[in-house]
Order: C-alpha cells, then structure tokens, then sequence
C-alpha cells in the first residue's frame, strides 16, 4: 500500500529551509504537486508557482495543492494554485488525492477537507485508490456563478462564437461547482479548436471571474465526452468540477440522468447529482505519480521516491514468490 502524506513528506518538511519535499499526484491525468504545509508555513509568490508549474522547465502540474491546518478544525484545509499562479476556490480532482492521503493517514474512510469554496467530504470507496467527494450544491443562479448580466435561464445563456447568422458555438450552460463553467453542447469535442477558443471565452466580459470553458457530447445514454480548457490552467486531461458542471447542466436539460459517466481524455469519472438534497458526487481514482524535493530557492528538483505504479509491482512480486 502506498505511504501515506505524513510518512511521504515527515519531518523533512521544514518550510523554512530552501529543500521541502513534495509528491506529484493525478487524478485521470489532472496532475498536481502536492504539499503539507500543516506544521509550517509555505508562501510561494505566484512567479515561483508559475515557475515550477511550466512543464518544459519546472516540475509541470495543473494545480499546486498545500496542505494546511484547518481553521474549522477538520482534518486540513486544501489551498489551490493554478499552474499561473493564481489561486482558486475549488479542484474536485485534487480534493480527491488529498482526502485519499488523509484517509490513509488517519486510517479512516472519510476525510472533511476545508477550502474557500467551504467543507468537502470525500470517502473511500471498494475500490483501492478510488474516493469519492461530496462537491455539494451547484450553484444555479447567474449571481451565484457569477456571470456579469442577469440570465433568467442558465441553462442556455446568450454567448456564441463564429458568424452572428452561423455561429458554431452557441448557448452554453453556466454553472458553479465552486468556480464557474461554460458548458457547449456540440456533436464533436475534437471538431473545435478549444486550444484556441479556450482563452478567448476564458476572459469574456460575460464572466467577470473568468471560467473554465468545456466542449461536451453525450454519445450515449448516460454517457458524456468532455474536453475542457480550464481556468488559469489550460487544456487539461481531466477536471472535476468540470465533470460535475457537466452532469448537471445535462440533467438540467434532460441529456442525461441524474447519474452519469463523464470521459475525459484522462478516463473516465462517475458522477451523481443526489436528488435527495442536490448534492454532487464525484467518483474516480486517483494515483500518487512519485515523491519529490525542490530547493525553493533555485527551484531545481529532483526525484527521491516512487509512487503507486512501483509500489504495486513491489506488491506483485512479492505476492508472485
């Protein structure tokens, strides 16, 4: 079984010295660099966080996860940082790897995780690696999302893309899951360039926050493709929120169930929209990638241990003798 976030990242994790370890984890590719800050403090100014997220000369991560203690006083209050460095309320993805390290940790199979966006719950699951989280309500109204200009309808807002007689991306769905989404129903994901489009409806004037920007298709009963440009981020392999943005936009408009399997080109998730309280469930596996170290001064890492995949065929030899 793989160590749990105390015994990766121990007593070396001295915030005050330049060397901190850390471990890169992922969620259906969704990838973050995980630390525990809980017994001391870590600042990064966002030009470091940037630096050490840029995946040609860094360590590369979508998001940059810091462990903290909770003022709630749950069991750790779970800050996120972009890739850019900015910072966000809510990652369903990371909240899934941090409450698989805190349930292992504890050695419980439940875990309530603080964050801006409030409490989240998440819960082991039969399935080793596999958690699911509690992402609660969505939220509907077009102050809530927030978008800039009153929509009586979010399921279907006025934003489209291409000729005003002809546009080829017309009336998403909006909807917070924490941050908020612009979701576009097409008949292809890959027949749009959302490498392109992406930052362009990232910062349209509609959403005075910015968005996370996807393409879905449901292919089949139940079952949704989606592609997503992800705020501050960019084109990513997987994205909770985005998946349960998803869902729920598909079931408000009757695409789908309340239940659901998203694709994502990281795999795929399961998603509920709970119709006894409206509370979202997202359910997925997530993986520790390898254990790290990076001197926070000159930014320079290295590798110092393995992640799940070796751990495993550890296991499997020792099973096979």
């Amino acid at each position: 079984m793989a160590a749990t976030l105390s015994t990766r990242i121990d007593e070396k994790s001295d915030m005050a010295s330049a060397r901190v370890p850390f471990l890169k984890m992922n969620g259906l590719g969704n990838d973050f660099v995980v630390w525990d800050a809980r017994s001391s403090a870590l600042n990064l100014p966002k030009e470091k966080v940037a630096a050490l997220g840029n995946r040609d000369t860094g360590i590369g991560f979508d998001q940059m996860i810091t462990v903290e203690r909770s003022p709630l006083g749950v069991d750790a209050f779970m800050r996120i940082h972009n890739c850019d460095g900015s910072q966000v309320d809510a990652c369903g993805n990371a909240t899934r790897c941090v409450g698989r390290l805190l349930m292992e940790e504890k050695g419980a199979d439940r875990a309530t995780i603080e964050t801006k966006a409030g409490l989240l719950n998440a819960f082991a699951t039969a399935v080793p690696r596999t958690v699911t989280v509690d992402m609660g309500k969505p939220r509907l109204n077009w102050d809530e999302i927030p978008l800039a200009e009153e929509f009586y309808d979010t399921r279907a807002i006025e934003l489209q893309i291409g000729p005003i007689d002809a546009p080829y991306l017309h009336t998403p769905a909006a909807v917070s899951m924490g941050n908020p989404h612009a979701i576009f129903w097409v008949k292809d994901v890959e027949a749009h360039d959302l490498g392109t489009i992406g930052p362009l409806l990232e910062h349209h004037p509609v959403f005075p926050e910015g968005a996370n920007i996807s393409l879905a298709h449901v292919f089949a009963e139940n079952q949704i493709r989606l592609k997503v440009w992800e705020r501050g981020a960019g084109l990513t392999q997987a994205c909770g929120t985005a998946a349960c943005a998803a869902a729920v936009a598909a079931a408000r408009d009757d695409k789908a169930g309340r239940k659901s399997t998203i694709h994502l080109p990281g795999g795929p998730i399961e998603i509920e929209w709970r119709e006894s309280d409206d509370h979202v469930l997202m359910t997925g596996l997530t993986e520790v990638e390898f254990e790290g170290e990076v001197d926070l001064d000159t930014l320079e890492w290295q590798r110092t241990g393995a992640g799940d995949d070796a751990h495993d065929a550890v296991a499997g030899a020792g099973a096979a003798e």
